[in-house]
């Protein structure tokens, strides 16, 4: 009997920037810029881009709900300017788009951006999107148990892999910020 990790379930990790095939090109660009320490702290696991959506590889992988984020992003319009964001909370959660989101990106109305908008503009594919390597500018709002958590499964901007990584990592990529009431109980 093969005993499962509590927080990676059934998946096979191993160092990210070992494995830069399992990685979207600017996601391994994002990772290979990281400070050492937390480079060293990021792995990844490969997948059946079958069960890359989340509640597919929680079920598949054995992989506990409560120890993947989920990014999206998100767009609003402020004097005809686009404003966007990515969000990323526990997948118990869900996004305060209307609420805090909009309110942080100062827009009447904000809203999931377009699929194939999000994918040409991130070069990751869709269902892998990850807060790592998103285009310069773009802020990345973490809920605070994010943030906070000892590792999180994330996206690796493509379907067939999935990252690992400590809340601090996350919280310390350029553009971050924890926004109390970000992720909201589903």
């Amino acid at each position: 009997m093969t005993l499962l990790d509590p927080l990676i379930g059934r998946l096979a990790v191993r160092p990210a920037l070992d494995a830069p095939e399992l990685l979207a090109e600017p996601v391994l660009a994002a990772l290979a810029g990281l400070a050492p320490e937390h480079a060293a702290r990021c792995a990844v696991a490969e997948i059946d881009p079958a069960f890359a959506d989340t509640a597919a590889l929680c079920a598949h992988y054995q992989v506990p709900l409560r120890a993947c984020a989920n990014c999206v992003v998100v767009a609003g319009k402020r004097s005809g300017a686009q404003r966007w964001a990515a969000c990323v909370v526990l997948a118990t959660t869900r996004a305060d788009v209307n609420g805090v989101v909009r309110r942080w990106l100062d827009v009447r109305k904000a809203s999931f951006a377009a699929q194939d908008e999000v994918v040409e503009r991130t070069n990751m594919r869709y269902g892998g999107i990850t807060p790592l390597g998103l285009p310069a500018g773009w802020p990345v709002l973490l809920d605070p148990a994010v943030a906070a958590a000892d590792q999180v499964v994330v996206g690796s901007g493509l379907r067939r892999s999935k990252l690992l990584m400590p809340g601090v990592v996350l919280a310390a990529l350029p553009g971050a910020e924890v926004v109390d009431g970000l992720g909201l109980p589903v």
